[in-house]
């Protein structure tokens, strides 16, 4: 399988999945790739209100009994929500289950409307929503500490938001808590085509899932030959050519803007993160030295 020829290359091999399938048998051979984590969506944390946002009868229950079965095999458990308007009041008990299930991980996901999220724009949330909910999970997770890796998704302004609230309280770099650990390993928002790609089923190499621009095909290129030398990639490394606010913003080195986010709304990957409210304030002579 893919699982275990990634595995054989010396990769730590993880997968999504909405849980449902997730027996006592599959999870075994799962455990038998190996692999070390599995990814499952969880939207609501009520019964009811999953299923009919799944359209499935008893998919909460079926989901549950999943993660279930992949923990006993000894596979560690992500919970994953796609945050709309529809659930972010529920955000609070999201993490509560995460909690009870035993999970590792939370990641609430930021909606990014391309693909199957194009049908939910009506339900996406705005800038001024974005924020709020940010400044409530830095929150959340400064009161957490170890009890469970929480980090919000596809929202690189979020690096932003961290940095802004511990200048506000007065925290220094080298200053340490409980609750900043599940960050520490963060270091930049948007890493697309930086320190992640995605490879689709026919082969297409992009900056990431959410990003419908194709940097090359590995049934043309060797893998490595498009990481290291595709203009795709070669532009988004490159902070300078960011446009709009996010060229000129202070934070730029540790957030990045959303690229997908960019081009869905205006055909171009370097062009300003349309749901980030913040408007930059540093001087030219500091901005040049950080491009440089």
């Amino acid at each position: 399988t893919i699982g275990k020829y990634a595995a054989r290359q010396g990769l730590r091999v993880v997968m999504g999945s909405n849980g449902t399938l997730i027996t006592e048998e599959m999870a075994a051979k799962l455990k038998d790739v190996p692999l070390a984590r599995l990814g499952v969506s969880l939207d609501f944390p009520i019964a009811r209100l999953q299923d009919d946002f799944r359209g499935q009868a008893g998919a909460f229950a079926a989901a549950v009994a999943g993660i279930a079965h992949a923990r006993q095999a000894g596979i560690e458990i992500q919970i994953n929500s796609t945050i709309t308007r529809r659930n972010v009041g529920y955000l609070d008990e999201l993490l509560a289950l995460a909690i009870e299930l035993g999970a590792v991980a939370f990641h609430p996901f930021m909606l990014v409307p391309t693909g199957r999220g194009k049908g939910l724009e009506s339900v996406e949330l705005s800038p001024e929503e974005y924020e709020k909910t940010l400044n409530w999970i830095y929150d959340k997770q400064m009161d957490l500490g170890d009890r469970i890796f929480f980090k919000p998704t596809d929202v690189p302004h979020y690096m932003r938001v961290m940095k802004q609230r511990q200048k506000q309280s007065g925290q220094l770099k080298s200053e340490t808590t409980a609750g900043q650990r599940p960050m520490h390993t963060v270091t930049r928002g948007c890493l697309a085509g930086t320190g992640f790609c995605f490879i689709s089923y026919q082969g297409e190499v992009k900056g990431c899932g959410f990003l419908d621009v194709v940097a090359g095909s590995v049934k043309k290129a060797s893998f490595s030959q498009i990481w290291s030398d595709s203009p795709l990639f070669c532009q988004l490394r490159d902070l300078s050519n960011l446009k709009g606010k996010c060229g000129v913003c202070e934070y730029k080195r540790i957030c990045g803007g959303c690229r997908a986010r960019a081009y869905e709304a205006s055909g171009d990957c370097l062009e300003a993160e349309p749901y980030c409210l913040y408007e930059p304030t540093l001087p030219a002579r500091d901005l040049a030295r950080i491009d440089g």
